[in-house]
């Protein structure tokens, strides 16, 4: 069973996580800032993971959101470049220009 994790969030906290929940342009970030909320709000990890969110959720995933966003605030939540499946096929110019 995963150990409960609680978390206070200061009034700034909760302020910065409501406005990215309500108004950011990233699917993904208004997800995870509604889930930190949840959790900031007495929720377990768990319960936010099985039925918080609108597609449940693995709870180790959201504690990995919640500890990136301990250590890093609202930059952690965010998607880092690099990351995810890279192309298969990357086509080239030739080198003789045809």
């Amino acid at each position: 069973m995963p150990r409960i994790i609680r978390i206070e969030l200061s009034e700034e906290q909760k302020q910065e996580l409501q406005k990215t929940r309500d108004h950011a342009h990233e699917a993904y970030l208004r997800e995870r800032a509604a889930a930190i909320l949840k959790v900031g709000a007495g929720q377990t990890i768990t319960e936010v993971a099985a039925q918080g969110l609108l597609k449940s959720r693995k709870h180790e995933t959201l504690r990995d959101w919640l500890k990136r966003y301990l250590e890093e605030g609202l930059k952690g939540l965010k998607i880092k470049t690099g990351r995810g499946r890279k192309a298969a096929f990357s086509p080239q110019k030739p080198e003789n220009g045809l």
